[in-house]
């Protein structure tokens, strides 16, 4: 398969994702393989949540529709631009990837990136995401036969793969650090996503920022689960603008958790800041649990730069209105482009470079 044939397959995926959306679902006479496709996606995408509690269809259909957006000829060709592919790629390597299950389709990027550069991807999935990602590759061989061999499933083992990208917590970090030790790696580990506050941002900026933080219910590594602000800053104008997403506090699992945590915080004579579905709390690491986001004060923004690089290898995004270098907009961490990569860590040139 020649690299255009590729990206054109992955770009006939992004016209059949973009036929779902929350609001309506509808078929598009110029999408292929409809026929044997559609109503089994649709059905998937609401049975999702039986697979995995947090997989509410609004979540599936917003990847859903994040993906469709990323896939256009014109996003595929600007990320693969800064690349020398080769167009056939005669010696092509099978990579092992040990996918997450935070949220949908979150391993989708490494599995694109494995078949775009003419790798063949060897898959293992989480056990909180394992049907999604397969529907998504019957397609591909649907609208082209080739990828057949290029797409392997695995629940076992992994076995006779020349590469690996894994991703999980910390702990598991360092068992795939050993266990893959002698083979070339892109190894993930934990990390969160900050945001950077004047007492300045307007209602609209600080109501993105609610879609920062509970998109997904604050599962992923892109929402924020961290503020910084400067002091004496009110939560006031903050409180009025995340109400919007009050309704978030009526689904059980994210409602349990937030009991839970609450309880916990109180226990421990911590002080809180609560508006009945979110609290706040000061505190100095990054990592909050669901329904919390914590926050610290900062003296002045050089040396808040100069923490935030030293801590680099625990952050993923930083949003502000610009206020520190490679800043996320207030609202966009959900939305990465092709070429946003996680940890930073360039897949494609480690896919085409390692031996």
């Amino acid at each position: 398969m020649t690299l255009e044939t590729k990206k054109s397959v992955f770009v006939e995926l992004g016209k059949f994702l973009s036929q779902f959306s929350e609001d309506s679902s509808s078929q598009k006479s110029d999408v292929l393989y409809n026929d044997i496709f559609f109503d089994d996606f649709n059905n998937l995408i609401h049975l999702s949540q039986s697979h995995n509690g947090w997989y509410t269809p609004e979540q599936v259909y917003f990847s859903i529709q994040s993906w469709a957006e990323a896939l256009t000829k014109e996003n595929i060709d600007k990320w693969l631009s800064a690349y020398k592919i080769d167009e056939n790629n005669e010696n092509p390597k099978t990579v092992a990837l040990i996918l997450a299950g935070n949220i949908p389709l979150v391993g989708f990027h490494d599995f694109l990136s494995v078949l775009i550069t003419g790798n063949r991807a060897l898959i293992k999935t989480s056990s909180n995401d394992q049907h999604l990602l397969p529907f998504l590759a019957k397609y591909l061989i649907a609208v082209d036969e080739n990828f057949k061999d290029k797409i392997t499933f695995v629940e076992g083992k992994l076995e006779n793969f020349d590469a690996v990208i894994a991703t999980g917590s910390n702990n598991t970090a360092r068992y795939f650090e050993y266990y893959f030790k002698d083979k070339p790696s892109i190894i993930r580990k934990n990390r969160n996503s900050a945001a950077i506050l004047t007492g300045k941002e307007t209602t609209e900026e600080l109501e993105a920022l609610g879609e920062d933080i509970f998109r997904f219910f604050g599962l992923g590594c892109r929402n924020v689960s961290k503020l910084f602000i400067p002091k004496d800053y009110s939560f006031e104008a903050f409180f009025q603008a995340i109400f919007k997403y009050q309704d978030i506090i009526h689904y059980e699992k994210y409602a349990n958790n937030y009991d839970y945590n609450k309880a916990v915080f109180l226990m421990s004579n911590f002080k809180l800041l609560d508006n009945g579905f979110l609290t706040l709390k000061e505190d100095s690491s990054y990592a909050s649990p669901i329904s919390s986001v914590f926050y610290e004060y900062y003296e002045n923004l050089e040396e808040l730069e100069k923490r935030l690089q030293e801590d680099t290898d625990q952050i993923q995004c930083i949003v502000s209105t610009n206020l520190i270098a490679n800043s996320t907009a207030f609202g966009e961490t959900q939305k990465p482009q092709l070429w946003d990569y996680a940890d930073n860590v360039d897949t494609i040139t480690f896919l085409l470079t390692t031996k």
